[in-house]
């Protein structure tokens, strides 16, 4: 009776791990989907920074810079009328932030600061008071404050240095909200949920946890996947909505994504997903290199002789060819993939070259994202 009931369990344990499988990686809802009424809106405004050393606008070569303060003084109450600025202290600029959702009036946000003109740095600089805009040309905030700027610009008569950008900057907190977003959030009967990479074996599964979820919570399932990216959630009557929310962006659901190969020719950068697959292919890869040496020489004329001073060409060129081993890739999993990859002994340049051709042979099963 033991050995019946522990061939059993063998079998069961050997039926559960083939129906399992390898498990997909699992994520939080409110890392994978964002609420689609919860989106930032970006915010735009002209200004003017003051205070700089000698690093502003150059009024000649910036007309708009000199307009902006003859009005700025203007509003202030100072008549600039018939009179010209030289000033090398002061740098037009455009300010831009985004505004989270649910912002309320008073609270704080960054800007981001951006010179217009010919200013060689916004170091030490102040950002006069900036109305920022949305798309709709309504004020949402205003911004004012000491400019933070992380580059270095420094300069002499017959050396200059320079590390990162002295002409950008960022004003933490510089914004005050001054108007609230039109949202109904309270009021909406649903709730919809974007994927940030949209997929539907994602978002069927994101629809069926929150559905588990609603049933032993409601009684009733309350969400569905309309397509790839979007999931709608519709609200229990008896249900707070934010309370809703919170429980549902806490739920743990695996993740799916088809397999891409991303490949960046300007840095040499591979970045290969777990599902990417190779088809067995033989791969030869050799470097061809040609290296020409011009060596000119000089032939002078014997004393006392009407010949003239002559240069000789003289090329010297070389030609090697490294590598040309033919090997087998079977990328079968991921391990293996990079395996053979790196038994060919090229550098990063030669794998891209590699990895086009297997694309345009049909074997690699994968998207290939050229950046």
């Amino acid at each position: 009776m033991m050995q019946s009931f522990l061939s059993r369990a063998v079998v069961f344990l050997a039926c559960f791990l083939l129906a399992t499988g390898p498990a997909l990686p699992a994520a939080r809802i409110k890392d994978v989907a964002s609420l689609q009424a919860g989106r930032e809106n970006q915010l735009i405004g002209y200004g003017l920074v003051v205070g700089l050393q000698g690093t502003g606008d150059s009024m000649r070569s910036s007309p708009f810079t000199e307009q902006s303060v003859r009005a700025m003084l203007q509003n202030l109450g100072i008549s600039m009328v018939g009179t010209q600025t030289r000033a090398k202290n002061i740098a037009a600029v455009l300010v831009t932030a985004n505004l989270p959702p649910f912002a309320s009036p008073g609270s704080r946000i960054d800007v981001t600061v951006g010179s217009l003109g010919d200013a060689t740095s916004l170091r030490g600089g102040t950002l006069v008071m900036t109305s920022l805009s949305g798309a709709d040309g309504q004020i949402y905030a205003v911004a004012q404050g000491s400019i933070v700027v992380t580059g270095i610009n420094a300069s002499g008569d017959a050396a200059s240095v320079q590390q990162g950008v002295t002409t950008a900057g960022r004003v933490p907190n510089g914004a005050i909200i001054e108007r609230e977003l039109p949202s109904r959030f309270k009021d909406a009967s649903d709730l919809v949920l974007q994927l940030r990479n949209p997929d539907f074996s994602t978002a069927v599964g994101m629809a069926d946890a929150i559905n588990r979820y609603a049933a032993a919570q409601y009684g009733s399932p309350i969400a569905e996947s309309r397509d790839s990216q979007s999931v709608y959630v519709s609200k229990p009557k008896m249900a707070d909505l934010a309370r809703l929310m919170a429980d549902i962006e806490n739920l743990v659901i695996e993740t799916d994504a088809p397999a891409r190969v991303v490949i960046n020719e300007r840095t040499g950068t591979i970045v290969i997903g777990q599902d990417v697959r190779i088809s067995p292919v033989a791969v030869s890869y050799g470097s061809l290199t040609v290296q020409v040496n011009e060596m000119p020489q000089v032939i002078q004329p014997e004393p006392f002789s009407k010949g003239v001073t002559a240069v000789q060409p003289s090329t010297d060129i070389l030609v090697q060819q490294e590598g040309g081993n033919v090997a087998m890739l079977d990328g079968s999993s991921l391990r293996s993939l990079v395996s053979g990859l790196n038994s060919i002994g090229v550098k990063p340049d030669g794998i891209i070259s590699i990895l086009q051709s297997i694309k345009t042979a049909g074997a690699l099963q994968a998207e290939l994202v050229l950046q």
